[in-house]
């Protein structure tokens, strides 16, 4: 028996010894290919700029931007946002940040209600319709 067990030692020397080489080459393949090409993690928190990867941000700027020509219709549109002008002015003009979520849908609303025909159009607070 114990020459029958030397016997398939031997044999699974070779198989042994390639399969330990593997192994180690594996792992320095490993150790090398963790320290190339690492990502930094994104910040999380951050709006979406402005550009070729906001094609809907992009079309409710160019929808909005003509109603926005009368003299005083920026500053009424940053009051109705509850935004400074200014902030306004780098979301539409300067295209350097984003609304957020809430203030987006507010600018859809206020594009939609510019879009009714004055027939359609809801009251101001505090007036009656005739």
């Amino acid at each position: 028996m114990s020459d029958e067990f030397s016997m398939v030692s031997r044999r699974l020397e070779l198989p042994a010894a390639l399969g330990a080489a593997l192994l180690a080459a594996a792992e320095r393949a490993a150790r090398a290919a963790a320290g190339k090409g690492q990502r930094r993690p994104r910040p999380r928190g951050l709006t979406l700029q402005p550009g070729a990867q906001t094609p809907l941000w992009n079309e409710l700027v160019r929808q909005v931007t003509p109603l926005l020509a009368p003299r005083g219709g920026k500053a009424r549109l940053a009051r109705y946002l509850g935004l400074p002008r200014q902030r306004l002015q780098d979301c539409l003009k300067s295209k350097s940040a984003c609304l957020d979520a809430e203030r987006t849908l507010l600018l859809l609303s206020w594009l939609a209600a510019h879009h009714q025909t004055p027939s359609e159009k809801p009251a101001r607070a505090g007036r009656v319709a005739s």
